[in-house]
């Protein structure tokens, strides 16, 4: 396992110093290190602290009113002083996650030929067929965390060819802020097989490969290549599948996860955070996850996904497979999904209800294709949007929900924000402030009838770092669902333990670091029990932990605020206490 000790940077002398974002730290050198590297008098004399160039970085920021040019500014950072780039984001994590990742990395895929800066990360196109492993060994240090797209589904905004690259490069920055994986040990990757998007390939200043996407036996041959590389390279590495189509997200998920360590955050990651979530308002409410219903939707990647991690914790409360199944109703454009209807998409086919579960869901044959009807005949208590459509959760359907239950469960999960199939507003106006609302984007809070209402982000950072950490820690040969069960079970117990607001299911933002230690630790227990992971102890698995984190700090080590707010786990729960370092204030 590697420590913090050997991320010691290697240093280099004179100019070469202050261009590699590994090494610089602008004006933070002290005399005597500017002396001992050749940099005297390449920079202004006075010697600053890292607190004074956060505070100085954070007016750069904050006097940006665009939230595009505040990405680039962050990314211009990061490409400038890596360690003042992470200490600036762990400390305005609550603020600066919606710049640097959901909803603002949206437009940066969308102008990303246009903002391009700097490399970063790897890029692979189908001329390098053959030659994939080469191209990894260019990347020559140990690799142990890859987020990997083919850029074609990319948040709700579809095939944004090249420009998917800034969903890898944000997700590893989460990794490293939100949990303490140090970047040299992180590396995105675009699979950049062509795009279909033709204002793409039509834009003279398009970066991408100018091509149709590989598609069928082609695609099939350049993936295999490519894993078959990571596994030859970097066998110690944990792979990330991000932003996939469906089918194939579905499909690689299926033939790879038992030959490498990898998991698919849209299937997996969405899953767990929503499970959370659903816990977490089932929790407040004194009731149990096996008196839901639940009604997904949206059958893609992300609704099948959460229907499956709820039928594993579904069985883990001894519910029959039969008993399940019946908790649980899929909707996609054409209606319910159900075995009687046609052709099923493959991944559809294992959501699909059977002619026998209908009597116990109150559904006739054929059943109802609008989304109210549905709702009215079977009285789910969760509604669950993942359509990408704007608008879906209709007055008339909200209504619906909050006539077959006292209290309502409704998650418009789709983002960016303009995505959402209702806004928490509306949500609580057609409810009448009875609804327990979690969101896929950030929202303001909401004051209804006098009360307010902070919304929870059903946001994957809360889960995937935590996992993430968790494998690395145990060095899990597998990713399974149990271990993101264990995942959603802790989240939700932190919500529940210290929520962001008044009716919120999620924890703040700022809390990130401990949920993710939380999770990592749940994770890593979990990937030993199973037998995939090291057989470590409790304590050596925090200890383990505790050696691994990094935090940003010119000194090395632990920042002051991790040393001051440890995560101590005590049996089945957590001792919580106070973070000491304040976030900057807009």
């Amino acid at each position: 396992m590697k420590n913090k000790s050997t991320f010691n940077v290697h240093w280099s002398r004179g100019e070469q110093v202050l261009r590699d974002p590994a090494q610089n730290k602008d004006a933070g050198f002290t005399l005597a290190e500017r002396r001992r590297l050749g940099i005297e008098g390449l920079l202004p004399p006075a010697v600053l602290s890292i607190e004074q160039q956060v505070a100085v970085e954070w007016e750069h920021i904050s006097s940006k009113k665009d939230s595009l040019e505040q990405y680039i500014g962050l990314i211009s950072l990061l490409d400038r002083n890596e360690t003042l780039f992470y200490r600036l984001l762990v400390e305005n994590l609550k603020l600066l996650v919606p710049i640097i990742y959901t909803p603002t990395v949206g437009l940066a895929c969308q102008q990303f030929s246009h903002i391009y800066r700097r490399p970063r990360g790897l890029f692979l196109c189908p001329k390098d067929r053959g030659q994939i492993a080469q191209r990894l060994r260019n990347f020559r240090r140990d690799i142990r965390l890859i987020v990997v797209t083919d850029n074609e589904r990319i948040l709700g905004l579809g095939d944004q060819g090249a420009g998917g690259m800034a969903i890898p490069i944000g997700k590893l920055v989460l990794y490293s802020a939100g949990a303490g994986i140090h970047p040299s040990l992180c590396l995105p990757i675009s699979l950049d097989v062509g795009t279909d998007n033709s204002a793409l390939l039509e834009d003279p200043y398009y970066v991408g490969y100018r091509g149709r996407r590989l598609r069928s036996a082609e695609y099939d041959l350049f993936i295999e290549e490519f894993v078959q590389a990571v596994k030859h390279v970097f066998p110690r590495a944990l792979l990330q599948w991000e932003d996939f189509k469906k089918a194939n997200a579905f499909n690689l998920l299926e033939r790879y996860a038992q030959r490498l360590a990898s998991f698919n955050d849209d299937i997996q990651g969405t899953a767990a955070v929503t499970l959370a979530g659903i816990l977490s308002a089932v929790g407040a409410l004194g009731h149990s996850l096996r008196q839901q219903r639940f009604l997904m939707f949206g059958s893609g990647a992300a609704g099948v996904g959460i229907g499956r991690l709820l039928r594993t914790a579904l069985r883990a409360e001894s519910l029959t497979e039969a008993e399940a199944r019946q908790c649980q109703i899929f909707m996609d454009s054409e209606g319910v999904v159900w075995e009687g209807r046609g052709e099923l998409e493959r991944h559809k086919r294992e959501a699909a209800l059977r002619p026998e579960d209908f009597p116990a869901l109150g559904l006739a044959q054929p059943p109802p294709v609008a989304l109210e009807q549905v709702i009215l005949s079977c009285r789910p208590t969760v509604l669950i949007g993942a359509t990408g459509q704007p608008g879906d959760f209709t007055p008339a359907v909200i209504r619906a929900m909050a006539k077959g239950c006292e209290r309502p469960i409704i998650f418009p999960l789709s983002n960016p924000t303009s995505k959402a199939e209702c806004t928490p507003a509306e949500a609580l106006l057609h409810s009448d402030g009875r609804a327990l609302i979690a969101t896929g984007s950030p929202f303001e809070p909401v004051t209804f009838n006098g009360q307010k209402h902070v919304i929870g982000q059903c946001n994957n950072v809360f889960v995937f770092p935590g996992v993430g950490l968790g494998v690395l820690i145990s060095e899990a040969s597998r990713v399974t669902d149990s271990m993101f069960l264990a995942a959603a079970r802790a989240l939700a117990f932190f919500s529940n333990s210290r929520p962001s607001g008044p009716g919120c299911l999620y924890p703040s933002l700022r809390d990130l670091r401990e949920v993710s230690r939380l999770i990592a630790f749940k994770v890593a227990q979990t990937a030993r029990d199973e037998g995939f992971g090291r057989s470590l102890n409790d304590a050596a698995i925090q200890s383990a932990i505790d050696d691994f984190c990094w935090a940003p700090n010119y000194e090395g080590g632990k920042c002051r605020s991790e040393k001051a707010a440890q995560t101590g786990f005590v049996g089945n729960g957590f001792a919580l206490t106070a973070q000491t370092t304040p976030a900057l204030k807009s």
